[in-house]
């Protein structure tokens, strides 16, 4: 990608609900270099660490305030989808966890 200033350089992402890094490891196969994720379960984090040392983790999505964290030039996310599955309670976006895909627009 180039810059503004006409020099190449590598794009940039961050991952939402980003889980065990498919979303950064699809990024490094494409030279997309993933700089930072947003999860909350323990294990998944423990994985990405392990797999993608230099990624930073943020935590709790709820709690990211998008103006503060590094800028990037792809946002990528899988939010949960409990809520809107066939096999769920069908509450839609407003149920409790599928409603968390506001909180990816919001950041």
């Amino acid at each position: 990608m180039e810059g503004g200033d006409g020099i190449e350089r590598e794009m940039t992402m961050g991952s939402l609900f980003d889980g065990i890094g498919g979303f950064p490891l699809a990024a490094i196969r494409n030279g997309i270099k993933p700089i930072w994720a947003s999860e909350i379960e323990k294990f998944p984090m423990e994985v990405t660490k392990i797999h993608f040392p230099d990624m930073v983790h943020l935590g709790d999505i709820t709690k990211l305030d998008g103006a503060k964290i590094p800028p990037v030039d792809l946002v990528c996310g899988g939010s949960p989808c409990q809520d809107v599955s066939l096999a769920g309670a069908r509450k839609g976006l407003a149920g409790e966890r599928s409603g968390l895909f506001m909180e990816q627009i919001r950041v």
